[in-house]
């Protein structure tokens, strides 16, 4: 029988690609604690690195003393570093989670710390191609950082419409 890319000879032991032996079934309550720990962790990273630029960008904003159009670039781009490190918080803990054994990645992936922070980018934006899939825990990881992709850059399109709202509103009031 095949299970997720591997073979299942009937005794409960699945063989993986990348992975010497994964035991069909639910995770133990120990093991699951530690994914739901590391996995907690890295999310809160993410989402702190977010709430912390989104934050300071609503302070230093109004204070700059430059044209509300060049606000919204500067808004734009710190957005874009935050959603980037956000990136590269996953693709560490990826990178981590490989290093330790007992998840892989598999496909057209060569272990290195740029794939993983390719196969990041691609799971954050929910683009997906499905070039390098993951087998073991690491799946979960995988499968919240696309939903917190997802919630991010809704969160930032949101501040972004309220922040544009205010500068092209003092703009249109001839104010800087």
């Amino acid at each position: 029988m095949v299970y997720y890319g591997g073979i299942d000879d009937g005794d409960g032991v699945v063989q993986l690609p990348g992975i010497s032996v994964c035991h069909r079934g639910e995770l133990g309550l120990i093991e699951f604690a530690g994914v739901f720990g590391f996995n907690s962790i890295v999310v809160a990273l993410a989402v702190l690195i977010h709430y912390e630029v989104l934050s300071r960008l609503a302070t230093v904003l109004p204070m700059l003393d430059i044209r509300p159009r060049l606000r919204v670039l500067v808004a734009i781009f710190a957005a874009f570093i935050a959603h980037v490190a956000e990136i590269w918080t996953f693709a560490l803990a990826f990178y981590l989670l490989l290093q330790v054994g007992g998840s892989t990645l598999a496909g057209n992936f060569d272990g290195s710390l740029l794939d993983c922070i390719y196969f990041s980018f691609s799971n954050y934006t929910s683009l997906g191609y499905g070039d390098i899939e993951p087998f073991g825990h690491i799946r979960f990881l995988a499968v919240l950082e696309a939903l917190i992709g997802l919630i991010m850059i809704g969160w930032t399109a949101s501040f972004m419409y309220i922040e544009m709202q205010k500068f092209w509103m003092t703009g249109k009031n001839g104010r800087r």
